[in-house]
């Protein structure tokens, strides 16, 4: 796997946050469906671990997006499809498959956290 690009910290605060707070207002209102985002879930985690240096497969992937698998698999593929995320096969372990931010989404995040650092 490529070396993951670096990331602001204060991107990378700014990103544990939102998802922390994702899913705090999930447990508070007590209802998963009423604010479902998974393709947002699982950029914001993809996000997170690249900015850790951490690999994710896809069935962590779609554990991140607080769905059910097949609604996160379905979402990679959009995501896939729009260029934002690739998936490869794990070097150490060929039964796996990884998700990654592409330069594309991962550019797209900073660009995101940039106008967020901008209005805060």
């Amino acid at each position: 796997m490529a070396r993951p690009p670096a990331i602001a910290r204060s991107h990378l605060a700014l990103a544990r946050k939102a998802y922390s707070l994702r899913r705090k207002r999930a447990a508070i209102f007590g209802n998963t469906d009423l604010f479902g985002e998974p393709a947002w879930d699982i950029l914001l985690d993809l996000y997170i671990a690249q900015g850790e240096g951490k690999a994710v497969s896809v069935s962590s992937a779609c554990i991140g997006s607080a769905t059910p698998p097949t609604t996160g698999l379905r979402w990679l593929g959009v995501l896939a499809d729009a260029g934002l995320i690739a998936r490869e096969a794990d070097a150490e372990d060929n039964r796996r498959v990884l998700v990654r931010l592409t330069a594309a989404g991962q550019k797209a995040m900073e660009r995101f956290f940039d106008a967020v650092d901008a209005v805060i």
